[in-house]
Order: C-alpha cells, then structure tokens, then sequence
C-alpha cells in the first residue's frame, strides 16, 4: 500500500493512491495521505492532481474498521479523522483536480467532491453506497454533492445507493467534464497543465471568495472580495499581467505563480 506525491516540471503535482487490489480506506492509507498533503501545504505547487492506481479508483472502505469500533465515542473518534481529509484537500489555495479513471466508491468520491474540478473517464462509475451497511456517508459527501447538484439529487444518490455514470453525473454538474477512456492520463495532464499555467495566487484568491459564499452566502462573500482581491495588488502576476495587456494584448502574459 502507497500513497506517493511527485511533481513535474511544470509545477503539477500527483498524488497517487496504490493500494491493491481496489483501494480501500483505512487509517494506514489516511496517515499516507496525510504525508504527502504536508508535503503540499510545506511547498505549494501550481495544481494538485489526485489519482489512483489500479481496475478501481475505490471499492470503499475496510468495513472491519468500522466494525472494530466499541461505542459511539470511538465511532465518532473515527468519523471525525475521516473528515479532515476532504477538509484538508478543500482548504488548499492552488487549483485541485480529482482524475476518476474507474469505479470510484465512497470516501474516494468525497475526497473528489472536495476538490476544484473532477475529471471522469467514459468508464467511470460512482456511488455512495453506505446504506448497504446502514451508514451515511461520514466526510462531507452528502453535502458536497448538495452543492454541486441539488439537495434533491444528494438524496437521490446517497438513498438509491445506486452506481451512477460519468456522464450523468457531469449533466448533474457533480463531474465537470468526460474524457475519453484512451489516453485519459495525458488529456487529465495537459488540462491541469493549463491551470498551472494562470495566476495561481488568483485562482487561490477565487477560492478563498467562494469560502466565504459558503459559509456566510452572496452578501458576505460580496463583503469579503474587495480585501480578497485588492490583496493581489502584492503579487508579480498581476503587475506582469497589466503590464502585459497594455502591451501586448490579452492573452500573452506569462505568469509564475508569485
């Protein structure tokens, strides 16, 4: 079992879940996680793309662990570590990309709907499927995909338990766009590729904005984005980008993420 990180020449880097034979969550593979997100946060790249290895993105999770729990408090012990790993994924301010190649169960799809933009193969299928062992899902999902889709909708997926396609779940607005299943990784690589590529300092700046509509609605968010966005005054993007429109037009800017 692995989860390793490594980072390319254009600032991307690729976080990647291996741990045969379908990648099932456990506290083994949360404390690696968890290492290669300090490495993250310690030296933030350009974009982040999250990925995994093998026939599935996820089956699920290890049901003995669950199981092993003695009482509630235990219980909710567990639920609350298995929270901050979406949490940690959604607090980080460069672009994230979840790349869901295959089947995609449970706590991996809640991680993906923590992050910015999910990528689906034409294969892909995805589900929360707790109710088969009288659960809910415990990281945030139900609400995530509330957001993305409607509370109706949330319902629907996480009652039904039903395994759902990629491109109905990109018509749900849940995956932002299908991709063809030949040559997935490199259509996935070149897309983040191009986000790496912006403003990274802005596009932290866009997320911090929708932070705030999230927890406080349009008003508050409205009140917050002036001192969001004026802070961008500091960064050599944006005085390279003006200076570069004035220029040389639109579109020619090369930014470094400062």
């Amino acid at each position: 079992m692995s989860v390793d990180l490594w980072r390319d020449e254009q600032g991307v880097a690729f976080l990647t879940i291996d741990a045969p034979p379908v990648n099932l969550y456990s506290l083994e593979l949360h404390e690696a996680f968890d290492r290669c997100l300090d490495d993250v946060e310690a030296d933030l790249p350009r974009a982040l793309v999250i990925r995994a290895e093998g026939r599935a993105v996820s089956g699920g999770v290890d049901v003995a662990q669950f199981h092993a729990r003695t009482s509630r408090e235990e219980t909710k012990t567990l639920y609350d570590r298995m929270m901050e790993l979406p949490d940690r994924v959604a607090a980080l301010d460069v672009p994230t990309v979840f790349a869901a190649h295959a089947l995609t169960l449970t706590w991996a799809l809640e991680v993906a709907l923590a992050c910015d933009i999910v990528l689906a193969s034409e294969k892909a299928r995805f589900g929360m499927v707790e109710r088969v062992i009288g659960l809910t899902p415990t990281m945030g999902g139900t609400q995530r995909l509330a957001q993305r889709a409607g509370v109706g909708r949330a319902k629907e997926i996480v009652f039904t338990g039903e395994l759902f396609d990629a491109p109905t779940f990109e018509r749900w607005n849940v995956v932002n766009r299908v991709l063809p299943v030949e040559g997935f990784d490199d259509a996935v690589t070149a897309f983040t590729h191009q986000l790496a590529a912006g403003p990274t300092r802005a596009f932290g700046a866009a997320k911090q904005i929708l932070r705030e509509l999230e927890a406080g609605g349009l008003a508050h968010a409205n009140a917050r984005t002036t001192q969001i966005a004026s802070a961008l005054f500091e960064t050599a993007d944006l005085r390279h980008g003006m200076a570069s429109f004035l220029e040389n037009g639109p579109g020619n800017a090369t930014f470094t993420g400062r």
